[in-house]
């Protein structure tokens, strides 16, 4: 007899989802976590009294997370302590216009027309899109397994209303948002968004530019921190007996018969299982966890050709002032050709230049009580940042790059800013590896692009290891809170399906 039924590797919030629902279900579950705290980037640290959000620091469609919850009996908001956030954002232009979007589609339509006057008819022609595309994109394609050309031909068969856009599937998110958007202005006050999901506007699906779009249905912070959402999970799945053992990093998975039995730690406890959920980096999972003598060769030509997705420096700072924003999240923006220039000149290339762009993250705007009365955090979003750079390493560079970051964020962003640290520091790549085992601090897991989308993807159901189920950024929908919690419940559909 098996120690569980179900061993999750990984707390992020796909393995917490998954293994929740799974013991509402009855099934006994372990959900293993490598490090001292769950959430993966959706997680949150303390120095010294401030709580600093690791990585993710806003919920946009909360409806995909509420449908999780609601399946285990209760709902997002009962369970985790919810701040709405309005505005969606302000944006700083690079030649300093400030412009502010609300939650309102009308405001978003004012402030544009403020702007841009010729765009609000754009704006309008563009929400109208959008609303369309999201309504039936969270009823087919967030649920829905990918896995197969047969299971994506069924999604849209059973969501035929995906049909009307699947033109945007085949374009940019750049070429989506310029048929509707001309003045260059409004077209960079909404071009960050596409490294929301890893890749610069040239590059990146155009069925991602809803992103801006989405906001507006609503967008909310954890109060106490971001680590309030997989904390949720934890609770609602220990109610029914889950376990989550911190600190317990997985070596290998035990593998007989081509079926998944259960896992090695590395400290050298076997623990057994009836299935084996994966909530890591599937390149990763099956290389180093399963090993390539489990999987057969045409597998591991593909897996081999899949791309990590980007890595994005993060610089925490705590201050004893209050910054002079106004929003929980102000965009550091650029013209869209530069952040396609950027993409091509620097990040491809090994540079990371201290003149920045990207998302300040005024948390404690939020909620103050994530710092001392009287203090601040902002967690700094900074532009993708290559794993490896040219002629030098993170760790050598990590201390100037912080004082050069502070002084351009001082002179153009943050008046004062430099006189005011508490505390400062600089989550490189290398350290978001070192940190959640993420292979070159991919926050996405695997690239967001077309060749990496929906059945290309890896499957929520390994197609060679019989009990094995992927969670998470790996595999479909992809990277996001929002995301990876549909993926967990994608597989828990799967494993009440397969697995009885």
């Amino acid at each position: 007899m098996s120690d569980y039924n179900v061993i999750v590797i990984g707390a992020g919030c796909g393995g917490l989802s998954l293994g929740a629902l799974l013991a509402h279900k009855g099934r006994s579950v372990m959900v293993l976590e490598q490090g001292e705290r769950v959430g993966g980037c959706c997680s949150t640290f303390d120095y010294k009294g401030y709580k600093i959000d690791l990585g993710a620091s806003i919920i946009e469609d909360p409806e995909v997370i509420n449908w999780a919850f609601q399946r285990m009996g209760t709902t997002f908001k009962d369970e985790v302590d919810l701040v709405a956030v309005d505005p969606t954002y302000s944006a700083i232009l690079h030649d300093g216009t400030r412009v502010t979007y609300p939650i309102s589609l009308a405001g978003t339509a004012e402030a544009i027309r403020k702007l841009a006057p010729g765009d609000v008819k754009g704006w309008e022609r563009y929400s109208k899109k959008m609303a369309g595309f999201l309504d039936a994109a969270l009823k087919g394609f967030f649920t829905t397994p990918a896995s197969s050309l047969g299971e994506v031909v069924r999604m849209f068969a059973r969501t035929p209303a995906l049909l009307k856009y699947n033109a945007m599937f085949f374009s940019s998110y750049e070429g989506v948002m310029r048929k509707y958007f001309k003045d260059e202005r409004v077209l960079e006050s909404m071009s960050f968004h596409s490294f929301y999901a890893g890749l610069p506007p040239a590059l990146l699906p155009g069925h991602f530019a809803m992103i801006p779009y989405s906001e507006h249905d609503g967008i909310f912070y954890s109060r106490g921190g971001m680590i309030g959402i997989p904390r949720g999970f934890q609770r609602c799945g220990e109610k029914k007996g889950m376990k989550v053992r911190l600190n317990a990093p997985v070596k290998k998975i035990l593998i007989e018969k081509g079926r998944a039995k259960g896992v090695l730690l590395e400290d050298g406890t076997e623990m057994t299982a009836d299935i084996v959920v994966s909530n890591i980096n599937s390149k990763k999972m099956y290389f180093d966890l399963v090993g390539e003598e489990h999987i057969p060769w045409l597998a591991k030509a593909g897996l081999k050709s899949y791309t990590y997705s980007m890595a994005t420096p993060m610089l925490y700072l705590c201050l004893d002032y209050t910054p002079p924003l106004t929003d929980h999240h102000t965009l550091m923006t650029v013209p869209m050709d530069r952040m396609n220039d950027y993409w091509e000149n620097h990040y491809k290339k090994g540079d990371f230049p201290a003149e920045q762009f990207g998302i300040l993250s005024w948390t404690t705007k939020s909620d103050p009580s994530l710092a001392p009365k009287g203090h601040h955090v902002i967690a700094v979003t900074l532009a993708p940042g290559p794993y490896r750079l040219n002629g030098t390493t993170w760790d050598a560079e990590k201390p100037a790059l912080i004082e050069k970051i502070i002084k351009f964020l001082s002179g153009k962003y943050l008046p004062g800013l430099d006189k005011h640290i508490v505390h400062a520091d600089l989550s490189t790549p290398v350290d978001f590896e070192r940190r959640l085992r993420s292979p070159e601090g991919a926050i996405y897991a695997l690239r967001q692009d077309l060749p990496h989308s929906l059945m290309f993807r890896p499957s929520a159901r390994s197609p060679f290891i019989r009990g094995l189920y992927l969670v998470g950024a790996s595999t479909h929908p992809g990277g996001g809170v929002p995301t990876v919690t549909a993926s967990g419940m994608i597989a828990a559909d799967l494993i009440e399906k397969y697995e009885n």
